[in-house]
């Protein structure tokens, strides 16, 4: 995968990238929106620094670290990928809760469509947002997404200073666990 420029990256902004789904999803993880360099390369959590890809192999979900590139290989694996927001921004602060609470009525409508196994939203601000949920936190929650079992997860991102890789991994481990 070429590495987009500046001009590039800033072009992507409000891009969107389209779902990574399949049949018989175990897990659908949901971003809160993609990246600015993720929708210049059309590939989910595709910012250096994201520890989405090692997370997921630490956890046991994958072989070993795919590249962002390889983001085809997850349908086959049970997984599928999509965000809350489809709109490209810099930082995920730039989203209204206005766009959040409409982002999870579209991925409401997306589990039902899709029946996954389980939802993942990798945000737990953004879930709380989205979902009217303010006292969510880290891990299964209570309530389900169209009848399907939520987990929330830590954002992976580099800004996301809260939680380590290792950290990262263990939250994913839980839901691995948990299939």
């Amino acid at each position: 995968m070429r590495k987009p420029t500046p001009a590039e990256i800033a072009a992507a902004a409000g891009r969107t990238i389209p779902d990574l789904i399949g049949p018989d999803l175990k897990v659908l993880f949901s971003g809160i929106n993609p990246s600015l360099y993720s929708a210049a390369t059309g590939h989910h959590f595709a910012r250096p620094g994201n520890r989405f890809w090692p997370a997921l192999h630490a956890a046991g979900f994958t072989d070993r670290v795919l590249h962002p590139s390889e983001q085809h290989l997850l349908p086959a694996l049970g997984l599928g990928i999509t965000n809350v927001v489809a709109r490209a921004t810099a930082r995920a602060d730039e989203l209204t809760p206005d766009e959040l609470v409409k982002g999870g009525d579209l991925l409401t409508d997306l589990v039902r469509r899709i029946a996954p196994h389980h939802v993942a939203v990798l945000g737990v601000t953004a879930y709380r947002t989205a979902f009217g949920r303010p006292k969510a936190r880290i891990g299964p929650q209570p309530e389900t997404i169209a009848g399907v079992p939520v987990w929330v997860l830590p954002n992976p991102s580099g800004l996301n200073a809260h939680f380590q890789l290792a950290d990262l991994a263990e939250e994913f481990a839980r839901l691995r666990a948990a299939l």
